[in-house]
């Protein structure tokens, strides 16, 4: 069986965000055993798994990559949308758009140290949207 929602997330600052609880609530009645699928909407913040416990490492995150892909590069043709627009595309694509987590026992199967990451990468970028699949 097939089960999916869509479900929207308040809007955050720029950087990156635990939103683990957040997926986790608007989940329906998970199998005892099966596959959860999530997928942003957007191509200007992305989601990724990695350490939910030391806020550090999500602000590490942010400075690494604003290093790694910079605004106002002159290589940017597509700069229109503001100085954050081309990076914040840039960026998505390396952290990704989709995750397949396990259900166990009616549960993410989520490592100890693990936790969803919303990758945020425009200044203003709003509410953004994700599909939940859960898959028994």
């Amino acid at each position: 069986m097939i089960q999916q929602k869509e479900i929207s997330l308040p809007e955050f600052r720029r950087g990156f965000h635990l939103i683990t609880d957040l997926v986790a609530r608007a989940l329906p009645e998970l199998p005892e055993q099966g596959l959860v699928h999530i997928l942003i909407k957007h191509t200007s913040a992305g989601i990724a798994l990695n350490e939910n416990a030391d806020p550090s490492v999500r602000i590490d995150f942010e400075s690494f990559l604003n290093k790694l892909i910079p605004e106002n590069h002159p290589v940017y043709t597509h700069t229109y949308e503001g100085s954050d627009d081309m990076p914040a595309h840039l960026k998505a694509s390396l952290l990704g758009s989709e995750l397949t987590i396990p259900v166990t026992r009616g549960r993410l199967n989520l490592g100890t140290w693990q936790g969803i990451y919303l990758g945020e990468f425009r200044n203003y970028g709003g509410s953004r949207r994700l599909v939940l699949t859960v898959f028994s």
